[in-house]
């Protein structure tokens, strides 16, 4: 994990750079320092307007008693989308810009999905072959042990107030 995220933060700002200069030897410096200025403005406008209509829908979701899970997930690639959008490079702009588009977070909420049930159902599987191979420990999530009815007893009881005083 710290190697991913070691080349995570190395190679791709050493790309940008690279996209950056190579963008500014086919144009200018001037032009592409200019790029990377409105892409940013751009990019910080539009996942503004575009958090604020996710944080409504969010809201209206929980008044109205429904779980906001989808509207969330589009607010938290709204918010991935404008620190892209504000990194200079051309990119975490592509993939900002990309992020802002509903159809794409529809389709990327899809693939998530997936990725985040399978992760789920693998933990919860080795979870329990953890539990069932263990025989020393007790099974919590396995068999419950049914009560019958005959076992339960029904009881009510009133309190009487004492005449002595502590």
């Amino acid at each position: 994990m710290l190697l991913r995220l070691f080349l995570l933060f190395t190679l791709i700002p050493l790309a940008e750079l690279w996209l950056l200069l190579w963008f500014s030897s086919l144009t200018s410096p001037a032009i592409t320092f200019g790029l990377v200025v409105v892409t940013g403005i751009l990019g910080a406008t539009l996942a503004r307007k575009q958090g604020a209509q996710a944080w409504k829908k969010i809201q209206t979701n929980l008044v109205q008693g429904q779980q906001p899970t989808g509207v969330v997930l589009d607010g938290v690639m709204i918010l991935i989308a404008g620190a892209f959008l504000i990194t200079p490079g051309i990119m975490t702009d592509m993939l900002g810009f990309a992020l802002l588009i509903p159809r794409v977070r529809d389709l990327l909420k899809i693939h998530l999905g997936e990725w985040i049930r399978k992760r789920a159902l693998m933990q919860v599987q080795s979870q329990a072959s953890f539990h069932s191979s263990h025989a020393g420990f007790q099974d919590f999530g396995g068999s419950h042990t049914t009560v019958k009815e005959e076992d339960i007893i029904d009881v009510e009881f009133v309190r009487k107030e004492s005449s002595e005083t502590d």
